[in-house]
């Protein structure tokens, strides 16, 4: 016999799937396994060939002995056929799937049955379970129940729970990604939504009328003893166990406690399934009823959104998702401002009225940075007061051209946006520094820096020492950490000096990093 069960790590039985030949692996151990459900043991290369319907080549048998160093099979020495000397001394073996082996393609083939799995909304098993009580409610009436009829119908009652529950569920996920992905195939899904709708509603009609009788049969057994058939079904399988130790009667105690426990999680499964505990704690039964619901609902919604776009009517998530792309293709910063412009229809307003004496007032009597409260104001006609237009009665004044006025204003906005870059280029540390060590702050960069100096402590929780903060429009980042035992810091600005405690305080501008 060769040992080969094994690699120098161990078994390595899901090695073959980030192969390059993992499809021909594949193939080689589901011959294996289906070779197993026909209660055949060991495989000849030439079997495993006729298996494939292949040849017998030198590929395959580098395949088979691959799987044999991964751990997946076994080779032992054929001896069967041994006529001559030569036949013993050439290497022929029998292979067969491990105990690693066989786990691993049980465990690939669960994975791919649950990727694959749509299931199913299983009305039969509402009846099923439902009888399936009902007889054990008559065993329970009895006073000495046959074990094994107790046994063999907690056992189907459970295969039969544990299979509605597992479908309802891939069914409920299958639909969700129905609905997702609707988008595919439109004919198809609204041809699909028809009978869907009809078969999720003969469901709920059905969960609605076996749930309400299952739950009054759950009761109906508990009041007659339903521990005793667990205890009974319980006992049956901890007879099968393998004794253990020297102490039998304690092996078997242990065994009919492990067993009884898993019985009672089981009915306690059931029980919550189709019994609700109150208004806080609904039956899964309740609850996939509403699933269901909410599904049908997401289908009739989803269908309409289909019709709706194929009736041509606008999708204002298409247009945005159109209007995104034609930004991404704009040649330069001109053509999406007039793209804005077209598709806002943000055009300069018509109606400001800035007169000779404001702005005259503007450059020479305010200075930078006077509060609007004490600004020059801006004369208006009392005849725009009166009547809320400057027009007359008669012939329209003519269009003004207000190009010189918006010259103006576009050379205060491209003054007001350069003092704001030389005050973030003046706050901009470079690395945490003392506060004390800011220097003096002229107002504009004062102001700024009171803004970042709020942002940073209102994000603090109380009892940190350390914060960092963004400012809203995501611009400026700002660091603070307190310095202990360091005393008041005293910032000296224009407009006065700024005491408190001192902080390690570190600002960075994001938009000049970029």
């Amino acid at each position: 016999m060769t040992d080969l069960d094994s690699g120098a790590d161990g078994p390595q039985p899901f090695a073959h799937l980030s192969t390059p030949n993992a499809a021909l692996y594949r193939t080689v151990l589901l011959s294996f396994a289906r070779a197993k459900e026909r209660f055949i043991v060991h495989l000849r290369p030439e079997d495993v060939a006729a298996e494939l319907r292949r040849d017998s080549d030198e590929q395959l048998a580098q395949t088979l002995d691959k799987l044999v160093e991964w751990g997946n099979l076994r080779a032992d020495a054929d001896t069967g056929r041994v006529t001559t000397v030569e036949d013993f001394h050439r290497k022929r073996f029998l292979f067969q799937l491990t105990a690693a082996g066989q786990a691993a393609e049980q465990a690939i083939a669960f994975y791919e049955e649950a990727i694959g799995r749509r299931g199913v909304l299983q009305s039969v098993a509402l009846t099923d379970i439902a009888g399936h009580l009902a007889a054990l409610s008559a065993l329970a009436d009895e006073d000495d129940p046959d074990p094994g009829k107790v046994h063999l119908l907690l056992l189907t009652l459970a295969e039969r729970f544990s299979s509605l529950a597992d479908n309802a569920q891939a069914f409920m996920a299958s639909l969700r990604r129905a609905i997702d992905f609707s988008d595919g195939d439109v004919e198809g899904f609204i041809a699909y939504k028809e009978r869907l709708i009809d078969y999720i509603n003969r469901f709920i009609a059905d969960l609605a009328n076996s749930g309400a009788r299952i739950a009054a049969l759950l009761d109906e057994v508990e009041s007659r003893g339903h521990e005793r058939l667990l205890t009974l079904a319980a006992r049956r399988e901890a007879s099968d166990a393998v004794p253990a130790g020297t102490d039998a009667a304690e092996a078997f105690a242990r065994a009919e406690a492990g067993a009884l426990e898993s019985w009672r999680n089981r009915w306690r499964g059931l029980r919550d399934w189709f019994v609700s505990a109150g208004t806080g704690r609904p039956s899964q039964a309740r609850l996939l009823r509403q699933s269901a619901v909410t599904a049908i609902k997401q289908l009739v919604d989803t269908v309409g959104l289909l019709n709706e776009r194929r009736s041509g009517r606008s999708d204002r998530s298409a247009d945005f998702r159109a209007l995104a792309r034609w930004f991404s293709e704009a040649p330069d910063d001109a053509a999406m401002h007039r793209l804005w412009r077209a598709a806002f229809g943000l055009t300069p307003a018509r109606h400001l009225t800035v007169t000779a004496a404001t702005v005259a007032a503007w450059e020479d009597e305010a200075p930078q940075g006077v509060p609007w409260a004490e600004a020059p104001p801006v004369r208006i006609s009392p005849q725009l007061r009166r009547t809320g237009s400057y027009e007359r009665r008669g012939k329209p004044n003519r269009v003004r051209d207000r190009t010189e006025m918006r010259r103006l204003l576009r050379e205060q906005t491209d003054r007001e946006a350069a003092e704001t870059a030389a005050a973030r280029a003046r706050l901009r540390t470079g690395g945490p520094v003392l506060l004390s060590e800011l220097g003096v702050l002229d107002p504009k960069a004062f102001r700024l820096f009171l803004a970042l100096l709020g942002d940073a402590l209102a994000a603090r929780l109380p009892g940190d020492t350390e914060v960092k903060a963004i400012t809203g429009d995501g611009s400026m980042e700002v660091r603070l950490s307190l310095v202990p035992d360091s005393g008041e810091v005293r910032i000296v600005t224009e407009d006065g000096v700024l005491t408190g405690p001192e902080h390690l305080i570190e600002i960075t501008d994001l938009v000049g990093s970029l």
